[in-house]
C-alpha cells in the first residue's frame, strides 16, 4: 500500500500542495502496523500521537465506574483518532484507543503537527478544516443521542456508515449506540 498517496489525497481534498511541500509534510508521519485488540492509547499514560487510519478500524472509548464501555468513535480508513484532550494539553489519557481489526496507521506527533501548522499555511488550513469537521460530527452525535431513540440512532448509523456493520463486532456497535447486544439484535431483525 502506498501510504503517501492515501495521505496526499486526503490532504488535497482541502488544500493544494506542491510535490516538495508534500514530501516535507510526509516526513513527519510514521507508518505503523497494529494487530486486532492492540492498544494504542491507555488511560493514565501520556499521549504523544494522533493516528491517521490507512486500513482497518480503531475505537475510542471510556469504561465507566460500573465497568460499562462507552464508545465515542470508530475510526476507519482516512479518519483520525487520539485522546485529543491529553494530546493537546500534554496530560494523561482518559480514553482508550484500540484496534478493532488489524490496522495500518500513520502516527503524527503533536509537536510535529504544530510545526507543520506554523511553517505551512496550507497545513494550518487543513488541520482547521479537520478539527471543524470533527466538531460538527460531535455535535450531530450529541444531538442524535439527545433527540432520537435507539432504533433511530442505529438506522442513522447504518445509513451513514454501512461498512461498519461488517467491520465492527456487534457488541461494539451496541456500545456505541448505548444499548445492549440483545436490543441491537432486535433492531437488525426489523
Amino acid at each position: 500500500m502506498d501510504w503517501k498517496n492515501i495521505l496526499r489525497s486526503h490532504i488535497e481534498r482541502k488544500v493544494d500542495l506542491a510535490d516538495e511541500q508534500f514530501d516535507y509534510i510526509a516526513s513527519f508521519f510514521k507508518p505503523m502496523s497494529f494487530r486486532k485488540k492492540d492498544k494504542l492509547i491507555r488511560p493514565g499514560e501520556p499521549v504523544h500521537f494522533e493516528y491517521f487510519v490507512l486500513n482497518g478500524c480503531l475505537s475510542t472509548y471510556v469504561i465507566n465506574d460500573q465497568q460499562k464501555t462507552h464508545i465515542l468513535q470508530f475510526a476507519m480508513r482516512t479518519w483520525w483518532a487520539s485522546d485529543y484532550n491529553a494530546l493537546y494539553n500534554q496530560g494523561q489519557a482518559s480514553l482508550h484507543v484500540d484496534c478493532v481489526s488489524d490496522a495500518e496507521v500513520l502516527c503524527l506527533a503533536n509537536e510535529d503537527r504544530e510545526k507543520l501548522c506554523r511553517e505551512l499555511h496550507s497545513m494550518e488550513s487543513f488541520f482547521r478544516w479537520r478539527s471543524n469537521g470533527g466538531y460538527v460530527s460531535l455535535q450531530r452525535r450529541i444531538l442524535s443521542l439527545l433527540n432520537n431513540d435507539a432504533q433511530s440512532r442505529y438506522e442513522e448509523l447504518m445509513q451513514q456508515y454501512p461498512e461498519l456493520y461488517n467491520l465492527v463486532p456487534k457488541h461494539l456497535i451496541a456500545a456505541y449506540l448505548g444499548v445492549s447486544r440483545e436490543t441491537l439484535s432486535r433492531f437488525q431483525s426489523h
